[in-house]
C-alpha cells in the first residue's frame, strides 16, 4: 500500500474514532452511573459523593448512585475501579491516601496512577496542628524551640502508621529541624482523645474534629497545613505565614475513572462538576465539614496526582515506611 494511502487510512480511522467518542459523549449517560466512595457512610468521601451525585443526576437526567466501598484507606475501592470498563459508568472518589501514600508505601501495589483516568479535583481536607494545654508553648515558634530543647522526648499522635497525619508531621519535622516520638492510634478520634488525656503532646487533625475543643480551650491550635486560613478559625495562621514557606500539605479528594475513558466523556463530567462546585449551597455545605473546594481541570489534577505521589514517596523513603 502506498504510504500516502496508509496515512490517509490512519487519519480516517482517527477521525472516525473521535466522531464515535463525541457521539457516545453526547448520549452519555443512558443508564445509571456508579460512584464508588472509599469510606463508610458519613465519612467525607461519602458525603461529598452524595452531594455530587444528587446534582449530577439532575444535570444528566440519569441516576448517579453512590456505593460505599470502605477498606484499607481507599485501596479496596481503587482496586475495584481498575477492573471496570472505561465507559464512564463506574467512577470513584479517591484521595492522597489511596493514590499516593498507599502506592508509595507498597512497592508491590497492584495498581498505579496510569490505571486511572483523572477527571477533576473536588476538594482538599486541610489539617491543623494542635497541642495539649499542658505543653508550655503558645505559638508555633515556641513549640519548635521546646521540641529542639528536648529531642526525641516530646510526642505526637496520628490516625495510624502511614496516615496523612503522620506524614504531615514528618514533613513539618524536616522543615523545622525537630524530632518527635510518633504514637500511632486507630483513627483520628482516638488520636484526639490521646491529646485530651495527655498521652501525647501534639498532632495534626482534621479541623471539624477539634474545632469545639480549640474554641473551649481544651486544645491549643498552632497553625494550619495549607496556604489559606480556615474560615472556621480565621485567627489561626498558616505554617507558610509563620515562616515555613511553601508548607502546603492536605489530602485532595478527586473524581476518577478507569484508564482509557473517552476524552469527550471526561470533558462533560469535568464541566458538570465545575458548575456544581460553584453553587453557593454546595460550597457552604463543604465549608461546614472543614473541606476547601478545589476546582481545577483534568490536566491540573493529573499533575497534582503525580506531584503528590512523588512527595509522599520521598517522605516514605525517608522514614522507612514501606510495607514489607
Amino acid at each position: 500500500m502506498p504510504m500516502s494511502i496508509g496515512r490517509t487510512a490512519a487519519a480516517a480511522a482517527i477521525a472516525l474514532s473521535l466522531l464515535t467518542s463525541a457521539a457516545f459523549a453526547d448520549n452519555y449517560p443512558t443508564h445509571p452511573v456508579r460512584i464508588l466512595a472509599p469510606s463508610a457512610a458519613g465519612g467525607n468521601p461519602d458525603v461529598i459523593a452524595r452531594l455530587l451525585a444528587a446534582r449530577l443526576s439532575e444535570i444528566f437526567n440519569n441516576p448517579f448512585i453512590v456505593e460505599d466501598v470502605p477498606g484499607v484507606g481507599g485501596v479496596v475501592a481503587a482496586k475495584q475501579i481498575t477492573t471496570t470498563a472505561p465507559d464512564g459508568y463506574t467512577l470513584m472518589l479517591s484521595d492522597s491516601g489511596a493514590l499516593a501514600i498507599s502506592v508509595a508505601m507498597n512497592p508491590d501495589a497492584n495498581y498505579k496512577l496510569s490505571d486511572f483516568t483523572p477527571i477533576t479535583a473536588l476538594a482538599t481536607l486541610p489539617t491543623i496542628l494542635v497541642i495539649k494545654p499542658a505543653v508550655p508553648a503558645n505559638t508555633l515558634a515556641e513549640f519548635v524551640a521546646l521540641a529542639k530543647s528536648k529531642p526525641d522526648t516530646m510526642s505526637f499522635g496520628s490516625a495510624g502508621s502511614g496516615s496523612i497525619h503522620q506524614l504531615t508531621m514528618v514533613i513539618f519535622e524536616q522543615q523545622a529541624g525537630i524530632e518527635l516520638l510518633h504514637v500511632p492510634y486507630r483513627g483520628g478520634t482516638a488520636m484526639v482523645n490521646g491529646l485530651l488525656t495527655g498521652e501525647i503532646d501534639a498532632g495534626w487533625s482534621g479541623i471539624p474534629n477539634v474545632l469545639a475543643l480549640i474554641q473551649t480551650g481544651k486544645l491549643r491550635a498552632l497553625c494550619v497545613s495549607v496556604l489559606q486560613r480556615d474560615p472556621s478559625l480565621p485567627e489561626v495562621q498558616t505554617c507558610n505565614e509563620l515562616g515555613y514557606k511553601g508548607f502546603n500539605v492536605a489530602t485532595m479528594i478527586g473524581l476518577l475513572g478507569p484508564a482509557g475513558m473517552p476524552p469527550a466523556v471526561v470533558a462533560r463530567l469535568q464541566a458538570a462538576v465545575a458548575k456544581i462546585l460553584r453553587e453557593p449551597e454546595i460550597a457552604a455545605r463543604l465549608v461546614t465539614l472543614g473541606i476547601h473546594v478545589e476546582e481545577n481541570g483534568t490536566a491540573a489534577y493529573a499533575k497534582f496526582l503525580q506531584d503528590d505521589l512523588s512527595r509522599y514517596t520521598t517522605v516514605v523513603n525517608a522514614v522507612h515506611l514501606q510495607m514489607k
